[in-house]
């Protein structure tokens, strides 16, 4: 029998060639064009289309069923795992990193109308993240001290800009860098002070499996770099802080 289909019609059949390429390999062509960094402790939010993130999230689902298969985890047929592929990928690109692929949350700053030029400090704030080496988690508090400059922002906004740059993959360095550019961007202090006091997974749950270990280490910019007894106040604020803690 002779078909009465046209041969013009274009085959329905998607070759190799033709396929679309996946979306993480076309949000970094274009981070790659952009000349943009997209390294761990990155944020890359600017930069990812609308809709977008709602297809990472199903290839990094796709992904992950791949690596418990290699696992030799029979996800098919194990109630316990049927949908742990759907949960880290939201887990992922929603909580514990969303700090690579969520916009800063709106911080809104205000006149420091009463010229206020005394030091505060706002601590503990929780710190949640994972290490950029082994992605287990890194836990631990941290104090910021500020010397205000013509800028102020609420309290609470510490906390929030906090948790959104520690939700990246980090090491405890670089991430107390990251968190004091933020804040210098945002209100422009006279003084910055940071300190983060953490533990590390990657050393409490493998490798040399020490259960006490800790990280402690600050960063002083401004002011409390220039003045010592500026520094000298703050750490003594934060002993103050931690001793009401554990009263």
């Amino acid at each position: 029998m002779t078909s009465t289909l046209s041969s013009s019609i274009p085959s329905l059949t998607t070759t190799p060639d033709s396929a679309p390429l996946p979306i993480s390999l076309r949000i970094r062509e274009r981070l790659d064009s952009a000349g943009v960094a997209y390294l761990a402790n990155d944020n890359i939010a600017n930069h990812l289309r609308e809709g977008e993130l709602e297809q990472l999230e199903i290839e990094v689902a796709g992904k992950v069923r791949e690596l418990l298969r290699s696992l030799v985890i029979d996800i098919d047929k194990d109630h316990n795992t049927e949908e742990t592929a759907e949960r880290v990928a939201r887990m992922y690109l929603h909580e514990v990193f969303k700090g690579r692929y969520h916009d800063q949350p709106k911080i809104a700053s205000f006149p420091n109308v009463k010229k206020l030029d005394e030091i505060y400090t706002v601590g503990p704030i929780t710190v949640r993240s994972a290490c950029s080496h082994h992605l287990v988690p890194i836990m631990g508090n941290c104090w910021i001290g500020i010397k205000p400059g013509d800028r102020v922002i609420g309290l609470s906004k510490f906390s929030r800009v906090a948790d959104w740059v520690f939700s990246r993959p980090h090491i405890q360095e670089e991430a107390v860098m990251i968190l004091a550019d933020e804040i210098e961007r945002l209100c422009q202090p006279q003084g910055l002070a940071i300190l983060l006091k953490a533990q590390h997974y990657c050393m409490k749950w493998r490798g040399v499996k020490e259960p006490q270990t800790s990280m402690v280490n600050s960063v002083v910019r401004g002011d409390f770099r220039l003045d010592p007894s500026l520094k000298a106040e703050f750490f003594e604020l934060v002993k103050q802080q931690e001793s009401m803690l554990s009263t």
